[in-house]
């Protein structure tokens, strides 16, 4: 057993700062499997545009998180799920006035090498 006592603060990308607290993945714990964090973004915080070459499941916390593909895009609430497959193009951002709080879940674990974000 291994047991995550505080996380790991990793840097985020946008047009504002973003708290990413990493508590499974390649920094934290030395997981390349899967990675687990929180992430806590602020009202109008937009990143770029991203094809990583992993699988990503998002659970929405509080607030609103906008997810947008080249064929849709999405808002989900707070209490709500989203999965982007690995390959696929998308961009994240949080509109709304609150923000948003959720947990991201990487499979394989994310990794800047793996990310493959927009000029």
């Amino acid at each position: 057993m291994i047991k995550i006592e505080t996380p790991t603060i990793v840097a985020a990308a946008g047009n504002k700062p973003k708290v990413i607290e990493e508590f499974v993945g390649q920094v934290n714990s030395g997981t390349k499997d899967l990675s687990i964090a929180r992430m806590k973004s602020p009202s109008g915080w937009v990143e770029p545009g991203q094809t990583p070459e992993f699988d990503e499941y998002t659970l929405v916390l509080k607030g609103l998180l906008r997810v947008t593909t080249q064929a849709e895009a999405a808002d989900i609430q707070a209490g709500e799920a989203v999965i982007v497959p690995a390959g696929e193009w998308v961009q994240y951002s949080t509109p709304g006035p609150e923000g948003a709080e959720y947990i991201a879940v990487c499979l394989p674990a994310f990794s800047p090498e793996t990310v493959h974000r927009d000029e």
